[in-house]
């Protein structure tokens, strides 16, 4: 059949002559509790792969989602009751074989949010979902778990971009309450680089970027008063001049 006009061929054209894939969100939430990175799982309620720990994630609602950040802010609400201060697209992976349903497609995107948020709001959640049953998992023990579907790879990747936007972001200021030491904010920057940092260097950093500023409160951080530092800028994607270096007793 020939058409007159572009207007002409999407009123006759039906979608459904081609096989089209399933399609996903999948996010790694990622938070800091007890020293450790921690990453939010949940377990599948329904085949397949029941019973089985995941990333949450779901699948894309026409009638709702104008675009996939759309679609991953509306998961991350249904899964958390959060939204989040920062949340970043990572990969897209497709294939045959990801899904024993059929081709599917995943935008896999990663979220950092505050723990203590999430927990005050853990028991409302948990009241209006009760067919999913999610835990915080330290990163050490997830690499364990044998997590549906390519759950395990979409880990890795989003723990690796993480990691890296680390290095030259202020992205780890996110997890921090409004008022901090840079001695606490640099403890978040180690657990999430897995490394430690001298200390000098660090506060030079964070200073001298313009990343934090001093306030005028102060509090008790071991015999002394630590000085209470807040985030400086308009975003928590702020990137620094030069990427941070490790001490060099740490580097390998």
């Amino acid at each position: 059949m020939t058409f007159s006009s572009e207007q002409e061929f999407l009123s006759h054209y039906n979608k459904k002559e081609f096989d089209a894939p399933l399609f996903t969100v999948d996010m790694a939430i990622f938070s800091v509790d007890a020293g450790q990175l921690q990453v939010l799982l949940i377990k599948r309620s329904n085949f397949p792969q029941k019973d089985k720990w995941a990333l949450p994630g779901g699948f894309i609602d026409l009638s709702k989602d104008t675009d996939l950040m759309a679609s991953t802010h509306r998961k991350l609400v249904e899964k958390t009751g959060l939204k989040s201060p920062h949340l970043e697209q990572v990969a897209t992976i497709g294939n045959a074989t990801r899904d024993p349903r059929g081709w599917a497609v995943t935008a896999l995107y990663f979220a950092l949010i505050d723990f203590k948020a999430f927990q005050r709001i853990a028991t409302e959640q948990t009241e209006q979902n009760t067919t999913e049953y999610s835990e915080w998992v330290s990163i050490a023990d997830a690499k364990k778990l044998d997590l549906a579907f390519d759950h395990l790879q979409l880990l890795d990747l989003a723990i690796e971009r993480l990691s890296s936007k680390a290095r030259y972001t202020a992205l780890p200021v996110s997890l921090m309450p409004e008022l901090f030491t840079l001695t606490e904010l640099q403890q978040i920057y180690e657990i999430i680089l897995g490394q430690s940092l001298e200390k000098k260097s660090f506060r030079r950093r964070m200073i001298e970027a313009g990343a934090v500023e001093e306030t005028d409160q102060s509090k008790i951080a071991g015999k002394r008063p630590a000085q209470l530092y807040r985030y400086a800028q308009d975003s928590f994607d702020f990137h620094f001049p030069r990427i941070l270096e490790y001490p060099r007793e740490n580097s390998k």
